[in-house]
Parts: structure tokens; sequence; C-alpha cells
């Protein structure tokens, strides 16, 4: 009985260790000693130099008098003349402008959001229909056409629609835009499960409810990033108000601020400064929406 006992409490012989595995080193991209990578940091200090200098420029020039105008424009001013801010606030009726180009802005980037994204999730769902297909690539194509090309025959028929108002000009950047963020809105959509619509299909939602309650909650990342790239455009744009715009008292700030460039000189100090006022509400605006914007970019690339 102590000898069966023994025989099977008797400790089963170990296996042999089976070979490690050595440890998976990652890519390091700071040369692989823990460093800075010196190489890169020179290349963001000469590209951050790019938009630092002309900032610099703009806020020296704005605080000088025009005798101080000479040498390399570089130098700091003797005496600030803090009067080219009034200067340029009377000069291009500031409120006014300012209001008509908020509007503008606000109104197509909002039209642009609800509109854009829609026609993406239409052609994104049903991409693998000829009819779609065609349309999305027809899309695309648009990119390519300047818009100089195109530009008489715009500016004829929003006269003959009575579209040369600011309305007319928030549904053609609406328009204008569609291209390109069809191009985002669609590479996005397809990064969603369709599992998700089908699980609302389920719950009894038709497809308008599908896109507004579970689709377009999901496009916040994107939402951000076509809604502040619209912003700059409409904000900035100088061609299509100039060409559009009937009304005087419709023009924006850059048709305002193209007062300052006469036929043989240009008050630049005045100049510059309209242009730093008009320059810090989208900067307020981008500082606001930027971590939306690196969001969108970040998870269109992960996804």
């Amino acid at each position: 009985m102590t000898d069966t006992l023994t025989q099977t409490t008797a400790p089963v012989p170990a296996e042999p260790d089976a070979p490690t595995r050595a440890p998976r080193t990652r890519r390091r991209l700071d040369g692989g000693n823990g460093g800075t990578n010196w190489w890169l940091t020179a290349l963001i200090a000469v590209c951050s130099l790019t938009v630092l200098i002309p900032l610099y420029f703009t806020i020296v020039t704005a605080l000088k008098t025009p005798d101080q105008l000479g040498g390399t424009g570089f130098e700091l001013p003797t005496s600030i003349r803090w009067e080219n801010f009034a200067d340029a606030y009377q000069l291009t009726n500031f409120p006014r402008a300012l209001m008509n180009t908020a509007l503008i802005t606000v109104g197509a980037v909002f039209l642009t959001l609800l509109t854009n994204s829609l026609v993406a999730y239409a052609i994104a769902r049903n991409m693998h229909k000829k009819f779609f297909k065609g349309l999305y690539f027809y899309f695309l194509a648009a990119i390519f056409v300047p818009f100089p090309i195109i530009m008489l025959p715009v500016v004829k028929e929003t006269a003959m629609l009575g579209l040369d108002t600011p309305v007319g000009l928030v549904l053609l950047y609406t328009v204008y835009g569609l291209s390109f963020n069809i191009f985002i809105f669609v590479a996005y959509i397809n990064s969603i499960p369709v599992e998700l619509e089908e699980a609302a299909r389920l719950d009894g939602a038709s497809t308008w409810m599908v896109f507004w309650k579970v689709i377009f909650p999901l496009l916040s990342p994107m939402n951000a990033t076509v809604g502040i790239l619209t912003c700059v455009w409409a904000w900035n744009d100088f061609l299509l108000p100039l060409v559009v715009l009937s009304d005087p008292s419709a023009q924006t700030l850059p048709l305002a601020q193209f007062i300052f460039q006469g036929q043989f000189n240009t008050n630049y100090p005045v100049a510059f400064a309209s242009y730093l006022m008009a320059l810090a509400p989208l900067l307020v605006v981008y500082v606001i929406a930027q971590k939306w914007v690196v969001s969108g970019v970040t998870r269109g690339s992960v996804k």
C-alpha cells in the first residue's frame, strides 16, 4: 500500500524549458540613443520661422509710422503709433465688414456640414453601385478645375438668378467645397462599422434617423476638420466676394481692406493694422477648435 502511494505521488519530471522568445524591440524616432533628434528639431524650427517671421513683420509694421518704414523692415519701431488701429477701424468700417464676414462664414460652415456630410454618406454606403461610384469620381475631378476657368459663367449666372448677395456667396462656398469635403468624409465614413447601422435598423430606425442619430455624431472629428477649413477659406477669401457681391454695403473684410491699395502708394502701417484686426477673431476660433481638428486627423489615420 505504501509503495503504491509512493508511486502515485512521485513528482512528474519537468518538461524542458521552451525557448524564450527574444523581446521585440521598437523602432525609435530619436535615433535609438534616447536623446533628441536634432535633424527633426532643426526641420521643425525652420518650418516655424516661415510662420513667425511674417507674423513679426506684420506686428512691427502695424506699430510704425510711415517715416519708419525704411531699411529692411524688421527694425523695432522707435515710437509706437496705436492710432493705426483706430484709422483702420474707421476707414474699413470695421464693425459692418466684420459682421458681413462673420455671417457669411457661419452660414457657409453650417450649410457645408449639413449637406456635404449627407451627400458623402449616401455615396459611401452605395459605392458598390456604378452610379454612386461614378458620382464620387465626378466630384473628385472637380478638385482639379481652377476657379478662374469658371469665374465668368458663375458671375453671369449669379447675377441672372439674383444670387449676387451674401446668401448666394454662402451657397457657392458650400458647392465649391463639396469635392474635397466628400473626399475626406467618404474615407472616414468607410471606417465606421456597418453593424451599427444594422442594429439601428433592427430597432426600427429609418435611413434618415440612422444618419442623424448614429452616423452624424460619429463624424464629430471630421466635422471639426471640415468646419475649420471652411471657416478659414470663407473668412480670408477675396476673389469670390469680389466678383459675386454687387452691393458695396455687403463687402467682407478682405474687400474692405483693399481700400489701402492705392494707385501710387499704399498705407502699409494702417493696412497691416487692419490685417491684425481681421486675424484676431479667426485665431481665437482656431485655438478653440484645434483639438478637434487634430483629433479628426489622427482618428482618420488610425481607423
